[in-house]
């Protein structure tokens, strides 16, 4: 799937379905570790977005919205297991873990490459 090419042509700003708009979903949710709400706005993006253009777009947004929703989930674990301490460990690896799906997204939509398997937990 690695190797499916983009034949879909790129909206022109960044409110409209492409290249564009993706990166910016993927920035708005890096952005959220210094301003809170931004992820929000991403993940409205995202579902306005996603299956309005064909190509490798549709597993960007579905990737980008399994990433703030599995972000919520984990973080929701490491808030019950900070009674035991662990969760604060559980914080710092759910940070790590959503910067490095927003920065794959990121490098991936910027080769114009599909993310290969947008469903997944991991990475």
């Amino acid at each position: 799937m690695s190797d499916m090419q983009d034949n879909t042509p790129d909206a022109s700003g960044f409110l409209e379905p492409g290249k564009g708009n993706v990166q910016l979903v993927y920035v708005l949710y890096l952005a959220g570790f210094v301003v809170g709400i931004t992820p929000l706005v991403g993940l409205i993006f995202a579902y306005i977005n996603r299956g309005k253009i064909a190509g490798i777009y549709d597993s960007h947004y579905t990737y980008a919205i399994r990433t703030f929703w599995i972000g919520v989930l984990y973080s929701l674990i490491s808030v019950v297991l900070t009674f035991l301490v662990i969760g604060v460990i559980g914080f710092f690896a759910t940070a790590i873990w959503s910067i490095v799906r927003c920065v794959i997204g990121l490098q991936k939509v910027s080769r114009g490459e599909a993310i290969e398997n947008p469903q997944s937990w991991l990475i």
